[in-house]
């Protein structure tokens, strides 16, 4: 069953942004290990806290903020759908 995690941001421009500093953060320290050594890889784990994980986390979190408000999970009887919300 799904646990209810919201991995959604509060605007998609700031859930791209989350997304552009984690994948810089990652780019940038794998590539900087010529210059800096193995300890520019310590940068590696603030992507994580961008990503608020993972970036499938991320990718979830995406999902849920373009989502937010279009799309409503209704749980009856043990089974759950998703259909469009009520605009009103």
């Amino acid at each position: 069953m799904a646990s209810g995690r919201n991995f959604a941001s509060t605007s998609v421009p700031r859930h791209l942004a989350r997304g552009a500093i984690g994948l810089g953060l990652i780019i940038g320290s794998v590539a900087l290990v010529p210059a800096l050594g193995p300890a520019s890889l310590l940068a590696a784990p603030l992507a994580l806290v961008a990503f608020r994980g993972c970036p499938t986390c991320w990718l979830v979190g995406l999902a849920q903020t373009v989502s937010r408000g279009r799309l409503e999970r209704r749980c009856a009887d043990g089974v759950c759908t998703l259909t469009k919300a009520d605009p009103s």
